[in-house]
């Protein structure tokens, strides 16, 4: 079990509504990644997704599901990569989301880096036969290696550096680029999706913008976007419970998104359950 050496706290806005948030992060002696919202607590669970349609939303969902948080996922793909199963996230404030930061997990991991770590990382979680979750033109492959997780994602979005465009984590090469991949969009959406209510707290700084030809501010790394894919899976796959990127399995994904992610996330953690 691991977990955090002393608290975090920080401040940010939500990306989907902006609303203002204050987190307090403690260290725990118990295994699990819990949010503690309004004197309750919503664990971070895949049983508990109640949306996926703009971001991840979990709920209470045995106490009726009347408190809710939003736009996990950066956050669970932060814990994930510093191996952390043992965190209490406390809402200091009334959001109702995760605060956006850069739009990727890089301020996520660069603090808990900072206050260091206590424990020691679960052992891998081995995959015992290959598993395969296909939906229309998508799917999801995880095949049990004998090397460390790698994911590969393929996306097919209508821009010409992202059509037909596979991309590759490995956590001996490239993961910090992983880890910095901030969230996308197209910008012609974007105004109808204010006019809706939603993506309140795009900025230029947290959210790369998809033109017909390029990008509204300049990349990280190349195919950040693509990349920023791979984040979301790892995050997603976390509230399994078993941390992907100690799976030690090959994962092959096709043009799936955080719906895709979260139903295979769910047969996914019966098979390990039970295996």
């Amino acid at each position: 079990m691991k977990t955090i050496k002393s608290n975090i706290n920080l401040k940010g806005a939500g990306l989907m509504f902006a609303a203002p948030v204050e987190l307090e992060i403690k260290p725990s002696d118990k295994k699990g990644i819990r949010f503690h919202i309004q004197d309750g607590i919503v664990e971070a669970d895949v049983k508990n997704v109640v949306s996926t349609e703009h971001c991840v939303i979990l709920a209470d969902v045995k106490n009726g599901a009347a408190r809710k948080i939003a736009l996990v996922e950066h956050f669970m793909a932060a814990c994930a990569i510093c191996k952390i199963d043992a965190i209490d996230v406390y809402f200091n404030s009334q959001g109702f989301e995760m605060p956006i930061f850069d739009g990727s997990a890089k301020v996520w991991v660069d603090e808990f880096n900072k206050t260091g770590y206590e424990g020691e990382n679960e052992p891998c979680k081995v995959l015992e036969k290959p598993y395969n979750f296909i939906k229309d033109n998508s799917s999801i492959t995880l095949i049990p290696s004998e090397k460390a997780t790698s994911i590969t994602y393929a996306v097919n979005f209508n821009h010409p550096d992202l059509k037909q465009r596979w991309v590759t984590m490995s956590q001996d090469a490239n993961l910090s680029e992983i880890t910095e991949a901030r969230t996308f969009g197209y910008l012609k959406d974007l105004e109808r999706f204010q006019a809706a209510g939603y993506s309140k707290g795009v900025t230029i700084e947290n959210t790369v913008g998809l033109t017909d030809d390029g990008y509204t501010t300049e990349l990280r790394s190349e195919y950040e976007p693509a990349k920023h894919k791979i984040l979301d899976i790892i995050g997603d796959f976390y509230l399994t419970g078993y941390n992907p990127l100690l799976l030690n399995s090959v994962i092959l994904v096709k043009e799936a998104g955080h719906g895709l992610h979260t139903k295979c996330a769910l047969e996914l953690k019966e098979i390990l359950d039970n295996q």
